[in-house]
This record gives C-alpha cells, sequence and structure tokens, in this order.
C-alpha cells in the first residue's frame, strides 16, 4: 500500500467516509483502486468465531472450528501472566491461519455484580488484576502480527438496556475503578484497537463521549492505535467521529457514509477531522500487513487450553484431605460431568476442535478405581429429575466419596440479559442435600461463568473445586486437579459473598428508567466487604494447594521523593514450600493508606506474583511500588494524589489472609488548593499563607480568630457566608482586599 499521507491526499470524501464504517459485518472497507485491503475482524476473546461467508454472517452458531480456551472468568483464575501471554499468542496464530487482521478482545470490564450476565468474559472485581492479565493476552495476541481489541471502554458492567442505560457514575469512581484497567494496557501494551462500549457513561454515550475517546484515552494515556464501535454503539455518526470514534462497526451504509459526506460538505465537520480517522484506519491496514497465514497445531493448542483449564482451577475448601482422590469407590453424580458446559453463550461462542469430558477422563486417569455415575439431574428443568435424584442417592450409598458435578445451564447466564439470582438450580442444590445425607463424603465441581452462592452448603461438603467455564479442555482438566497430576493454583479474582444482598452494588443494580447510579462508588467487590467487614464465603484472592505456603522476612524499602517523581518502594519477602508436594503461590501485595484524609478502602491489590516451589524450596519475591500505587484520584484538584505520612504495605494469600505488613512512611508536600470567597475559613486556616493573611486582617486572637468554641461551630462556612455574621471580624471589606 502507498504512504499513509499519499493514500489520504487522493482519497475523495466519500471514499474517506466509507473508511470510517465496515464494509459489511465482518470486515473493513476496501479501497482497490489504491491498494487499501480490506481487513477482516473475529469475535473473541478466548478463542476465534470466524463466520463463514453467507446470509447467516450475523448469527451466534456456524462458526468455523478453533480452539475454546478458558473463559476470563477461568484464565484469571490462573493469575499467570506468561500463561495467559502463552493463550494470546496461541489464539494470533489462530487468526493468522484463519485469516483474520483484528481479534475483539479481551474483556475487561470490572465484575461490579455478579449478576452481570456478561462476567465470564472479564477478568475481575479489582481494576490492576483486570490489567495486567488484559495486557498479557493483548501481548500475545499482537506477538502474531494481528491486532487485538480492548472491550468494552468504559462502564460496561450490565448487560440490562445495555445500549441506552446511562452509567451514573462519579468522577472518582470512574478514575479509580474503572478506568485503570484500560489505562495500564493501553499504556503498557499498546492494543492496536479500543472498542467503545454500548452504554451511557453520565448521560453521553460512550460512542459520542469525547472526554472519554479523545481527551482521556488519546490526549492523556497517548492511545495511539484505532477506536472502533461495539456492533451497533453509533446512533449519531458525525457525532462520533467528532468525539473520537474512527471506525463503525457494522456499517450504516447508505446513511453513516451520506452523514459524515454532507457534514464535510456543509462545514458542519471539519475535512481535517475526518482524516484523522482514516490514516487510523490505514495505520491499522499498514500494522497488519505483516501478518502471516499460519497452520494451527491442533493437538498442541488443546494440550495449551487443558494446561490453562488446569491452572484457573481453585480449591475453595479441601477438609482433611479428601482431595486428590485415592479412594477405591468413586460416584461421579451430575450430567455436567458427561455433558460438560465449558463456555459462555453469546458473541463470544466458539466451535470447539474437540471437548473433554470429566467422566471419562477420570475413568481413564484412574482404570483400577471404581467408578460409577449417576446424571442426578438434566441441565433444563425437567419432570424426571426427581427420580434421576433417586438413581444418584442410591448410587452414591455404596461409593467411598461422591463428586458431584453441578453448575449453570447455558440459558442462566449469557450475553444480553442479567441474572436474577445468584443461586444453583433448585434440582441440584435439592439432590446435593440428599447426598450430604449419606455415609459417604461428598466433593462439589462446579462449572459457572459468574459466581454463586454456596451458603446452604459449603460447610456441610467436604470439597469444593470452582472450574469457571474453562474450555474445551475442562474436562482433562478437572480429572487432572482432582487426581492430583496437577496441584491447583488459582485464585479468586472476585469475592464469593454469603448473600446477594451483602453486594455493594446490590441496592443500584441494574437500575430502573435508563440510568444505574453506581452508588457504591469505589467501595466495589473486596473494597466493600473489606471495609464493612461484612463476612463473605470466599475473600478474593482465596485459593488453597495440596501443599502450604510460608511467609517470612517481609522488607520495605525507599529510595527518591514522591516530590522529585522518582519515588521508588521495593518490597520484598520470602516464600517457602512447607508441604510435600511441588506446587504454586500467587503472592498479594496491598497498600493500605490508614491516615488519609477522603474515605479510601482497607486497602487494594497492587502487585501479585506467582511462584512455583518445590517442597522445602524458598525464594524471595520483589516487587517495586511508585507513587501512583499510594494516590486516589482527587475531585479537587483532578489528578492523581499522595498525601504523606504513613502506608501499610501487606503481603498475603488473600484479601482476608494478610501474612505479614510493614509500614513505610513518605513525605509530600501538601498541594496547594485556590483560596477563593466561597473557600470555608478552616480551609483557609489550614493554608500558611491564607492564615497569615487572615491573622493580617482581622488579628491573631481578634473576633472568630479569637473564639476556638465558635469556630468549631462555624468554622466549615465559607467566607463569603461569614461576611455577614456581625462581630466575627470577616466583613466585605475583609473579603475585597483578600
Amino acid at each position: 500500500m502507498p504512504e499513509t499521507q499519499d493514500v489520504v491526499s487522493n482519497l475523495t470524501v466519500e471514499e474517506k467516509a466509507s473508511l470510517c464504517l465496515g464494509g459489511d459485518i465482518w470486515h473493513t472497507a476496501a479501497i482497490e483502486r489504491l491498494g487499501v485491503r480490506s481487513l477482516t475482524l473475529s469475535d473473541g476473546p478466548h478463542g476465534l468465531r470466524v463466520k463463514p461467508e453467507g446470509p447467516d454472517a450475523a448469527g451466534i452458531s456456524g462458526s468455523l472450528p478453533a480452539t475454546c480456551f478458558p473463559t476470563a472468568s477461568a484464565l484469571g483464575s490462573s493469575w499467570d501472566v506468561t500463561l495467559i501471554d502463552e493463550v494470546g499468542s496461541a489464539i494470533g496464530v489462530e487468526a493468522r491461519s484463519q485469516g483474520v487482521d483484528v481479534v475483539l478482545g479481551p474483556g475487561i470490564n470490572i465484575k461490579r455484580s455478579p449478576l452481570c450476565g456478561r462476567n465470564f468474559e472479564y477478568f475481575s472485581e479489582d481494576p490492576y488484576l483486570a490489567g495486567a492479565l488484559g495486557a498479557a493476552l493483548v501481548r500475545g495476541i499482537q506477538s502474531q502480527g494481528v491486532g487485538a481489541s480492548v472491550k468494552h471502554y468504559a462502564a460496561n458492567n450490565q448487560e440490562t438496556d445495555r445500549l441506552r442505560v446511562s452509567a451514573d457514575i462519579d468522577e472518582r469512581t470512574l478514575r479509580e475503578i474503572y478506568l485503570p484497567a484500560f489505562e495500564h494496557i493501553v499504556t503498557t501494551a499498546r492494543p492496536w484497537t479500543v472498542m467503545c462500549a454500548y452504554n451511557r457513561v453520565n448521560g453521553v454515550h460512550v460512542s459520542q463521549h469525547r472526554e472519554l475517546l479523545t481527551d482521556i484515552l488519546c490526549t492523556e494515556w497517548g492511545f495511539d492505535g484505532l477506536v472502533m464501535s461495539d456492533w451497533g454503539a453509533v446512533h449519531d455518526r458525525v457525532a462520533a467521529l467528532r468525539a473520537g470514534l474512527d471506525l463503525e462497526m457494522p456499517p450504516n451504509l447508505g446513511i453513516s457514509d451520506a452523514a459524515l459526506v454532507r457534514a464535510v460538505d456543509s462545514g458542519e465537520l471539519k475535512e481535517t477531522d475526518l482524516d484523522t480517522s482514516v490514516r487510523r484506519v490505514l495505520q491499522l491496514v499498514d500494522r497488519t500487513a505483516a501478518r502471516q497465514p499460519a497452520t494451527i497445531d491442533v493437538d498442541a493448542h488443546h494440550a495449551l487450553a487443558r494446561r490453562a483449564a488446569a491452572a484457573s482451577i481453585v480449591l475453595l475448601k479441601n477438609t482433611d484431605g479428601v482431595l486428590p482422590l485415592t479412594q477405591s469407590r468413586v460416584c461421579v453424580v451430575g450430567e455436567f460431568a458427561r455433558t460438560p458446559r465449558f463456555q459462555g453463550s453469546g458473541s463470544s461462542q466458539v466451535n470447539p476442535t474437540r471437548v473433554d469430558n470429566a467422566l471419562d477422563e477420570l475413568r481413564h486417569a484412574m482404570p483400577a478405581t471404581e467408578i460409577s455415575f449417576a446424571a442426578g439431574f438434566e441441565l433444563t428443568e425437567s419432570a424426571r429429575n426427581a427420580e434421576l435424584a433417586d438413581e444418584a442417592v442410591t448410587a452414591a450409598s455404596n461409593a467411598d466419596v461422591v463428586v458431584a458435578f453441578l453448575g449453570l445451564p447455558s440459558e442462566e447466564e449469557s450475553e444480553g440479559f442479567d441474572r436474577t439470582t445468584m443461586d444453583l438450580p433448585a434440582a441440584q442444590t435439592a439432590l446435593l442435600q440428599r447426598l450430604l445425607d449419606g455415609p459417604a463424603p461428598v466433593v462439589v465441581v462446579l462449572a459457572n461463568g459468574s459466581t454463586v452462592l454456596v451458603t446452604s452448603w459449603h460447610d456441610r461438603v467436604a470439597a469444593i473445586v470452582e472450574c469457571w467455564l474453562g474450555g474445551q479442555a475442562a474436562g482433562a482438566a478437572i480429572a487432572d486437579v482432582l487426581t492430583g497430576a496437577v496441584n491447583p493454583s488459582g485464585r479468586l479474582t472476585e469475592t464469593i459473598p454469603l448473600r446477594l444482598q451483602d453486594n455493594p452494588a446490590f441496592l443500584s443494580f441494574p437500575g430502573e428508567d435508563g440510568h444505574v447510579r453506581y452508588g457504591e462508588g469505589i467501595f466495589v467487590g473486596y473494597r466493600g466487604y473489606d471495609a464493612t467487614g461484612l463476612d463473605v464465603a470466599y475473600p478474593f484472592g482465596h485459593g488453597l494447594s495440596y501443599t502450604t505456603f510460608e511467609y517470612t522476612d517481609l522488607a520495605v524499602s525507599t529510595t527518591g521523593s514522591h516530590d522529585t517523581g522518582d519515588l521508588t518502594i521495593t518490597v520484598t519477602v520470602t516464600v517457602r514450600n512447607t508441604g510435600v508436594r511441588i506446587g504454586a503461590e500467587v503472592v498479594q501485595l496491598y497498600v493500605a493508606d490508614p491516615e488519609s484524609s477522603v474515605s479510601r478502602p482497607l486497602h487494594e491489590l497492587k502487585r501479585f506474583a506467582k511462584i512455583s516451589l518445590e517442597p522445602g524450596a524458598e525464594t524471595s519475591v520483589e516487587f517495586t511500588l511508585g507513587s501512583r500505587d499510594l494516590a486516589y484520584w482527587s475531585t479537587r484538584h483532578h489528578q492523581w494524589l499522595v498525601e504523606g505520612g504513613d502506608f501499610v504495605i501487606e503481603a498475603g494469600a488473600s484479601s482476608r489472609d494478610i501474612r505479614l505488613q510493614e509500614t513505610v512512611r513518605v513525605e509530600v508536600a501538601s498541594p496547594r488548593v485556590a483560596l477563593t470567597a466561597f473557600s470555608t475559613l478552616e480551609e483557609w486556616l489550614a493554608d500558611p499563607d491564607g492564615r497569615a493573611a487572615l491573622v493580617a486582617a482581622v488579628g491573631v486572637d481578634q473576633g472568630i480568630l479569637g473564639d476556638e468554641e465558635l469556630r468549631k461551630v462555624i468554622g466549615n462556612f465559607p467566607l463569603s457566608a461569614l461576611a455577614a455574621f456581625p462581630g466575627i471580624g470577616i466583613t466585605h471589606d475583609v473579603l475585597k482586599n483578600l
């Protein structure tokens, strides 16, 4: 293709407009006379959904076969950036093999509520973790010359009314919770595209939100790629382009392109603004030009999917070492054991190259063990469920251990709608209660995209194995963990509450009358649970192993300073495997600001590391923190702000399993605030220059400055209001002079 500037200068306005729309539902437009090729886009993010040409191009099913890797809710639970990078690279290879230029993923929206129907596509309730894991997937995909599309920017945290609802979020919450994951990926992994969300933010559709698309994304964060719409997210093509939306998908042909041409002709839209978006489209064409065809090693990718699924499994509970399985007679109960649910429904649905089931894999892995099976229930509500439950209870009565495969049917969670409950289906919980009344210990194996309540039964079961939606190799991965061939190392990326009502977003999700108010503010997920001290079933970061780990020798040192912009806090901690098996531990580093002048979470995750240790081995883990890790977003200053004082550095195995902590003092010059007549007396007195000016004008012991009791009562009044009070020394003349 010729140089970008040469292409732009030779395009007609009509051709420029066409490049800012797709050519069809899965392709960008081509300009053949100038050698501008069309790009092929494909749904992701945990595997390709490439639709063959034809009338069903917009349908969900019927895509070409591809490896279905674990969904983000599973893969994120691995806390393994190296593994996620490897999965991204494999997806990139498959994209090359199918002629795909851009993979539409990863999805990194925050899990604000466990009811969000698309939570299986998202990594975490924590923005730092979501950003770190999402960046790894982007790096992997783009290492293959294939673009990634980070989505859905921003505040797309529900499916209810998703194309119209306004996410009403205060500035600080937006900056601290809903933007940092995007910021981290943009500034570190340099994605080639970002996909805007359907919803509105504070009343403005994101596709037309200049502050988000241009001021923050491009100007502040330095994003130099292309901004595309989610499919159907554009409502005013001219307003969207002015806001910074480069590519509309799918194309509203004959409408959007004509609107752009008319706007340029009338002067409503500058042609230079249109040129800016055209250059970004052409840049994406250039960036993907090096993509070469590839051949997929289907077996190798399936093996990677199996390894990734096993690393993502979270062992929530394991009483008396019931796992790994060593018993002579094992009864497997639950239709999910032979009819696995391994992915979510909607646009991310992959046509897998093959699918393992756990029942066959267990029998293959334990040939000397007597393994019986009873379905126990059907995957849809059925009159046969009572009969199937009776059969399961009878089969379980002769077993040494019962392994119950439970979970959510596909119709209960999907893109397009939100869940209404966190409960497992009633037929499954009723069956489980009957199994628990039997003689054998019960191990529960869960298949679900988002968290489910375990409150009514987790105290009675012997073990709980959370497998999420683990992709096409999940069945073999589950067998690997249950038999001990793989030591579980997954950790929760979201809190499992005791009740749905305990969730911080409960009272305002999913909103009403076209608005959803983010009333919990910054206290999302563990930030809310930990701040209020609510008991939870299992905390953020929790996960067990078949071995144990000891933390010692936490050390914290600082160099540089915040004021000079080179503050570095170095944290080291020693971790030792105190058990008898090789295993992996996720070391989590939290930061707390107990002296903050604003409301802040009890602590926040700022770093993590996954390490593997042989029995008896130990290693020193090092983390580096900077000023941003201590900061909160100040709505007064409209920037990140660090307050001087003591900060607590915590090393632990979950948000509620803090093993060690140290305090570090950080000296910071207090930020200056412009003082006006509407600033309060307290604010004037807190500022050295303001205090001096007041004392000079009023007198050190005169009026309100000499009356401590009165200052306590009305010291939070603005000076302009105090000027109306007689005898306190602050008059309108004083105000004028100040």
